[in-house]
């Protein structure tokens, strides 16, 4: 019996292919890994992307704050940031007055093992400051007024406002809101006060069909992040793109909106994989660890897929949920979605101009579930957890595929193992896609 493995926590979970089910699997196109990866590193930073290298920009530069992504991207920083670090402090800047800031947005901050996990490096904890952001403290960030477009207000943290060479670091990959992570996504919402970000989290952004993954024009949220930037002043950034085994691929350095664009032109190609048809039956992951630590994590392995999914059809979602629900805030506006049903808890939403804390990811939780039946299996969440999550729970995979595949009449099923890394769209000339 033919079985796929899909993103689970640290490793897989084997799917058995039900007897009469036609099965699709659908993988990012293979990247070519990078054979030296610390040699790329030194590259991008002899020969960026619209700058001066960085032993030339750490040149006079009195201090320095370098964003890293928080927990939930698996970013390689045990790759870069030593050798940055050291071209920084070859270049003049005084060790004391380097930082590396963990871009945490409105997540929890990351300590202890956890920090040292995500750093890499021990030297780097050792000779640095390595400090969380915190996007309530209202003391700890710069207002820069707000944006001309849209007016949402420009609160940044002024660890990196001050600094006199700012460095963004991170991870190439699809956005169901932002079109892309990486680049000018790490500095807002990464560092941004919590006014800023529930602009962005509100329904005027959400609701936008713009507003959706692997898509930069015309993203209301992508040119409200790029009018930030450009407000704040000169800002440089690193990004990479990862392969399916998370071994680098790409890595470019340079002004931070250039750079950003060379990793998106890498990473496209590969990350959008078109398939023949739309599914009744679309299996697919949260990617694995660390993004399916949480359940609100896992709302974004949910809206990826979308465009192939069959209106009515049925979404199999996979994923460990190690550390439980999420926060208190997603938990209550998982309890609400549950007591008032979708439309009325759309309704709580789209006359407010700052979304509550993190009920934007059960909105987007609303668009699979307009759309299709939204099936998940996890081992991570309690009985009460189980009951707000506002899906089926399924405790057998397999079982949940023959199902559906009953429902529907239909032996087509689509895998994902991947989730949310890979978008794919269906490329039959006479659909149209569906927004997600």
């Amino acid at each position: 019996m033919q079985q796929v493995g899909l993103s689970f926590g640290r490793g897989h979970l084997q799917v058995a292919v039900p007897d009469g089910a036609r099965a699709t699997v659908i993988r990012k196109h293979p990247l070519p890994r990078l054979a030296d990866a610390a040699a790329a590193v030194r590259q991008a930073f002899a020969a960026p992307v619209g700058s001066p290298p960085l032993h030339e920009l750490a040149r006079g530069r009195l201090s320095a704050c370098i964003l890293i992504c928080d927990i939930t991207r698996p970013v390689p920083n045990h790759l870069f940031l030593r050798p940055m670090i050291e071209t920084m402090i070859a270049g003049g800047i005084p060790r004391a007055a380097i930082t590396v800031l963990v871009a945490t947005g409105l997540h929890r901050p990351n300590e202890g093992d956890e920090l040292r996990e995500l750093v890499g490096c021990d030297w780097v904890l050792a000779n640095v400051r390595v400090e969380n952001h915190f996007a309530r403290d209202d003391a700890a960030h710069v207002d820069l007024g707000v944006t001309e477009g849209r007016r949402t207000p420009i609160g940044i943290d002024r660890r990196f406002v001050d600094a006199d060479l700012r460095i963004a670091t991170g991870l190439v990959e699809p956005h169901f809101m932002a079109g892309w992570s990486g680049g000018r996504k790490v500095v807002a919402p990464g560092i941004a006060h919590h006014t800023t970000i529930r602009t962005f989290h509100s329904a005027r952004f959400m609701e936008d069909p713009l507003a959706i993954q692997c898509n930069l024009v015309g993203n209301p949220l992508h040119e409200e992040q790029l009018e930030i930037v450009q407000r704040i002043g000169e800002i440089y950034a690193l990004n990479t793109v990862l392969d399916e085994d998370r071994a680098l691929a790409c890595v470019t350095f340079g002004e931070i909106i250039a750079s950003h664009l060379a990793a998106v032109a890498f990473a496209t190609d590969a990350t959008r994989v078109p398939a023949p048809r739309r599914y009744h039956t679309v299996v697919t992951s949260s990617a694995g660890y660390p993004l399916d630590k949480t359940y609100y994590q896992t709302v974004k392995g949910m809206v990826t897929p979308l465009d192939i999914l069959a209106p009515g059809g049925t979404l199999i979602m996979v994923s460990e949920c190690s550390e439980g629900f999420g926060s208190q805030e997603f938990r209550h506006a998982q309890e609400r979605l549950v007591e008032l049903g979708m439309e009325r808890f759309l309704a709580t939403l789209t006359a407010k101009s700052l979304a509550e804390i993190d009920e934007w990811q059960t909105e987007m939780q609303l668009k699979p579930m307009r759309l299709g039946r939204v099936a998940l299996y996890t081992t991570g969440l309690d009985a009460q957890e189980r009951r707000i999550t506002g899906v089926e729970l399924i405790d057998d995979v397999a079982t949940a595929i023959e199902a559906s595949i009953l429902r529907h009449g239909d032996p087509h099923v689509a895998f994902i193992p991947e989730g949310p890394y890979v978008v794919p769209f269906c490329s039959t000339v006479h659909d149209r896609p569906i927004a997600a």
